[in-house]
């Protein structure tokens, strides 16, 4: 435990240094905490700037580059598109080209502005497999009807407990993000929320979601922390819209406001987040010493391949790694 803690404020203070949070940003939600604290930081990140549909194709540039300049894309993992030359478009198969993804879909909130082109859910995907989500919730399923690629996105029938409809399971390494982007939807839109039509959601302000989505999205938080990349898009986004994802600013912060630390005081100053969190220390936590994994740095560049996993992160330096789709802190 003393392990992972040590790893959890290591990962938080990479985070709040790298961000640019700008002073003061967050204090107007200070000493809130539950349904008022997600109130509170409705009213704070609510204003932003609405950008047109079309501009988007020009946004996801800064927004969801890999460090190589093509398209970082969420649903599928044999893709490698050319941003803009290869956007959609017809297409008739996975890796025909990307398209502006509502990761919350848009047919949810009646294709309303300024949802409709906030940036915050809407990321560049694969058309196909896009098209293959369609509206579906997120969740889980062990029965898939359709996988993407290697098996990187799964739909078909609900495994999660409180729920039996179809859902769009998204990649292990991804499911924090989008649990962080509906958490920043039922917190922005707060007041548009009630209006809203989806299993995921109760038709209120607050919680906001149902159940069974609640209980998983938080599980998905825990086990897929803020990332190197998240923070980064956070920043973009500021850069284009002028507001911020709180959820990724302070990691852990859905436990204020949904978890187990909602009858505890916010304090943007001095935040330390939950203090649980699915990453460790070390890979050999998840996998035997002599199991061959990759690793990968936090933009995606692979750095080792079928190397040890007690000896993957040896000589490297403090940081965040990804092996075998977990984020993995090394202090």
């Amino acid at each position: 435990m003393k392990r992972i803690l040590s790893s959890w404020l290591f990962l938080c203070a990479i985070l709040k240094a790298a961000a640019q949070i700008p002073d003061g940003y967050y204090a107007p939600a200070g000493g809130s905490k539950g349904a008022g604290l997600k109130t509170a930081l409705c009213q704070i990140i609510s204003d932003h700037t609405q950008e047109s549909y079309k501009e988007l194709w020009e946004d996801f540039l800064e927004t969801d580059a890999r460090e190589d300049g093509r398209v970082w894309d969420m649903y599928s993992s044999a893709t490698d598109f050319t941003f803009i030359d290869e956007q959609c478009g017809n297409y008739k198969r996975e890796g025909d080209c990307y398209n502006r993804e509502h990761s919350f879909p848009k047919s949810w909130f009646n294709d309303a502005y300024p949802m409709y082109t906030d940036l915050f859910h809407l990321y560049p995907t694969d058309g196909y497999v896009n098209n293959r989500r369609g509206n579906y919730p997120f969740g889980e399923t062990d029965r898939p009807t359709y996988t993407s690629s290697g098996g990187f996105s799964r739909l078909g029938p609900s495994s999660v407990s409180g729920y039996s409809g179809t859902v769009f399971e998204p990649a292990d390494e991804y499911k924090g993000d989008f649990a962080r982007t509906y958490f920043y939807m039922a917190t922005c839109y707060e007041n548009r929320l009630p209006g809203w039509d989806s299993d995921m959601l109760d038709g209120k302000s607050y919680p906001g979601f149902a159940r069974w989505a609640l209980d998983m999205l938080l599980r998905w938080a825990e086990e897929d922390p803020v990332s190197e990349k998240e923070t980064r898009r956070n920043d973009a986004v500021y850069r284009i819209q002028g507001n911020r994802n709180p959820y990724i600013d302070f990691p852990g912060l859905e436990q204020y406001v949904w978890g187990d630390k909602t009858g505890t005081a916010f304090n943007p100053e001095h935040y330390e987040g939950n203090g649980e969190t699915g990453i460790t220390g070390t890979p050999s936590g998840t996998h035997a010493p002599h199991t061959p994994v990759n690793v990968y740095t936090q933009d995606g560049r692979l750095i080792r391949r079928n190397v040890p996993a007690g000896q993957a992160l040896d000589r490297l330096g403090k940081g965040l790694y990804i092996i075998n789709n977990r984020k993995i802190a090394k202090p």
